[in-house]
Parts: C-alpha cells; sequence; structure tokens
C-alpha cells in the first residue's frame, strides 16, 4: 500500500458547508475565471477523484486518456491551476488545496461591469437612464 503525505499539509481541503466537495466558492470567489476551460476539465477530474485529503496519484496518461487530451494540454492546465493555486502539484502526487479567498491570491481586477448593482440601477440602465 501507498502511504500518501500531503504536499501542502495546511490547505488540506475540507467538506464545504454546503453539500458537496464542489465548493460554491469556486464561484463566487470568481477562482473559475483565473481559470481556462482544459484547467477546469482537470480541477473536476481532481476533485472526483482524490480521496480525503485532496490527494491522487493518478498518472499522466490515465489523466489524458480520461480527459482526452494531449501532453502539452495537460501540462498547461496542470500550470494554470499551479499558478492559480487551486492544486499542489509533486510528481507524481496532486493534492487539491483548500479554497482561499480571492482576495488574498492574486484576484483580477474588476471592471465596472463586474460591479455588483441594485436591481433599481439595472433597471435604469435598461431603460436608457443614469446610473
Amino acid at each position: 500500500m501507498i502511504h500518501k503525505h500531503p504536499i501542502c499539509s495546511e490547505r488540506i481541503r475540507t467538506v464545504p458547508s454546503q453539500f458537496s466537495w464542489v465548493d460554491h466558492r469556486l464561484v463566487r470567489d470568481h477562482h473559475l475565471e483565473a481559470i481556462t476551460h482544459p484547467a477546469a476539465a482537470l480541477y473536476l477530474f481532481l476533485i472526483t477523484v482524490a480521496d480525503a485529503q485532496g490527494l491522487s496519484y493518478y498518472s499522466d496518461a490515465a489523466i489524458m486518456a480520461c480527459l482526452t487530451m494531449d501532453s502539452l494540454m495537460l501540462d498547461q492546465a496542470r500550470s494554470n491551476l499551479l499558478r492559480a493555486e487551486l492544486i499542489a502539484y509533486r510528481k507524481p502526487l496532486y493534492q487539491v488545496l483548500s479554497l482561499e479567498p480571492r482576495t488574498l491570491l492574486s484576484a483580477p481586477a474588476r471592471t465596472p461591469l463586474d460591479k455588483p448593482m441594485a436591481l433599481a440601477q439595472i433597471f435604469k440602465q435598461m431603460m436608457g437612464g443614469a446610473q
């Protein structure tokens, strides 16, 4: 039996309070905005196959076969997840990390269209009025 040890012990994931391993903060805290579609596919795969500590030993070949990726796409997806601080990786071990608020990470600058608006402001804009 292989004994696995977390790569990043201070970021062991836990089951979020809502209901599943797929944490709503991926959307709410804008984590998905920092990754590509192939990286999102790899992340979904990893959170699905990882153990309770977020660890997985799936080989590159097995991941590429399952996700129909070539080695370049897998390398780019993995690099994207590493930059977004969603995973840790030390070949051959992946660790899905706990989610940290994007404000503590390098959150992208928000454009005016991304800012929350009151419903009244939305109606005014729709009707051609000032903000």
